[in-house]
């Protein structure tokens, strides 16, 4: 009762008030509680965002792929729409990862962008997530053009695997990962960056399932809109946009 007056207070949801108290806890938890990496120092604290940025960002992509194929197989628009939310909110992500990374790389390899293969590999995803939403915006809303981008939907999941792996199957600048090692799941970090990780990631996860149900609901208005406006236009020709 508590959180659903303080949500209504400040118009969002209870799910969004939730997601703004886990940010909240991230940002303590990652700038103040977990210790300082001996080696790096503070600029490693960006790991925290940059590694859960990097998750939701493989993620949304791969749920765009998935319900790719269920809407080629269904040709339900629901499923175009939940492709649709989770391409346009992962790319958020992409750009923060994109962005973080440069931040973390510069005083740590020297350098702001080097074409290491796990660096070029996120870069093509983010192409890819480019051309996903270009499409969207530019392209007619015609069958065919929503067959296209859920084949592209398919296609630019295959990128992923090559970013996940990459720093197994090549050599390269970028850090092994230390969240999933021989060793087990975080052994190569301290317990309290594993918990700040950690829970960075699950409020990440959480916000990004916000913001796509809020990003669900205007498309889902916007269809209602248009099928309004075509009901009106049906009845009364020539009123609509007067």
């Amino acid at each position: 009762m508590i959180m659903a007056g303080i949500a209504a207070r400040l118009r969002i949801t209870p799910f969004g008030l939730i997601c703004l108290v886990g940010l909240v806890a991230t940002l303590y938890l990652s700038l103040i509680w977990a210790p300082r990496e001996r080696v790096m120092g503070d600029v490693q604290r960006i790991m925290y965002f940059h590694v859960a940025s990097a998750w939701i960002a493989e993620f949304a992509f791969v749920l765009v792929g998935v319900s790719s194929v269920i809407y080629l197989w269904l040709r339900e628009r629901r499923w175009d729409i939940v492709a649709y939310s989770a391409a346009e909110v992962g790319f958020v992500f992409c750009c923060f990862v994109m962005i973080t990374g440069p931040i973390w790389g510069k005083p740590v390899w020297g350098t702001w962008w080097t074409w290491d293969p796990r660096l070029t590999f996120s870069m093509i995803l983010w192409l890819i997530y480019v051309a996903y939403l270009m499409l969207r915006v530019y392209g007619d809303d015609l069958p065919q053009v929503k067959t296209f981008l859920a084949v592209l939907g398919i296609l630019g999941t295959i990128d992923i695997p090559f970013i996940h792996f990459a720093t197994l199957w090549w050599r390269g600048l970028h850090p092994d990962s230390l969240v999933m090692t021989e060793e087990g799941l975080g052994a190569g970090m301290e317990v309290d960056m594993r918990i700040a990780l950690g829970v960075s990631a699950v409020v990440f996860t959480l916000l990004f399932f916000y913001l796509m149900s809020r990003r669900m609901a205007l498309e889902r208005l916007r269809d209602e809109t248009e099928a309004l406006r075509e009901r009106v236009e049906h009845r009364h020709p020539g009123t609509v946009g007067i």
